[in-house]
C-alpha cells in the first residue's frame, strides 16, 4: 500500500494543481490515459465542491489524500465547511444549493460516472468527505 496527503487551501487554482497531482501519483498503477482522465474529472468535481459548498468561496482547507492498494486507487477528499444537511437530496442529478445560477448539480453524478465507487459523509457545521474508489487497469 501506497499513500499520500496534502492540504489545500480552498482557492480554485488548487483544483488543477489536485487533480494533476493525483494522476502522477496513479501513474505508477500504469493506467489508461481514459483511467487518467475519469479520476482526474472526479477529483476535480470533488476539490471544486469542497471550495464552492463547503466554503462558499471563503478560506478553509481541503486535504486530499490518495492510497493505492494493488491495482484500487482511492482519493479521499475533505473540507471543514459547512457540510451538507442531506447527502442523499445533494446527490441527485442537478440537485444544486447554488444560487447564481452557474452551478449544474453534476458534481456527485461525475463522480459516479467516472470511478467505481462514491460514498459522501458529512455533518453540519463539521465538513464534508467524498471517499472515491476506481480500479484500475482491468
Amino acid at each position: 500500500m501506497e499513500r499520500f496527503r496534502m492540504e489545500l487551501e480552498s482557492l480554485s487554482r488548487n483544483e488543477e494543481f489536485a487533480r494533476v497531482v493525483v494522476a502522477v501519483f496513479m501513474s505508477r498503477l500504469d493506467p489508461t490515459l481514459e483511467e487518467i482522465d475519469d479520476v482526474k474529472t472526479a477529483v476535480s468535481e470533488a476539490v471544486t465542491n469542497a471550495e464552492i459548498h463547503g466554503y462558499g468561496g471563503e478560506s478553509g482547507t481541503i486535504t486530499v489524500e490518495v492510497e493505492t492498494e494493488g491495482k484500487e486507487l482511492t482519493v479521499v477528499v475533505e473540507d471543514y465547511g459547512v457540510g451538507i444537511r442531506d447527502v442523499e437530496k445533494a446527490m441527485e442529478p442537478m440537485f444544486t444549493t447554488d444560487k447564481t445560477g452557474t452551478r449544474s448539480g453534476m458534481g456527485f453524478s461525475f463522480m459516479e460516472a467516472f470511478m467505481d465507487q462514491v460514498h459522501v459523509e458529512s455533518e453540519p457545521g463539521k465538513g464534508t468527505k467524498v471517499v472515491m474508489r476506481k480500479q484500475i487497469g482491468r
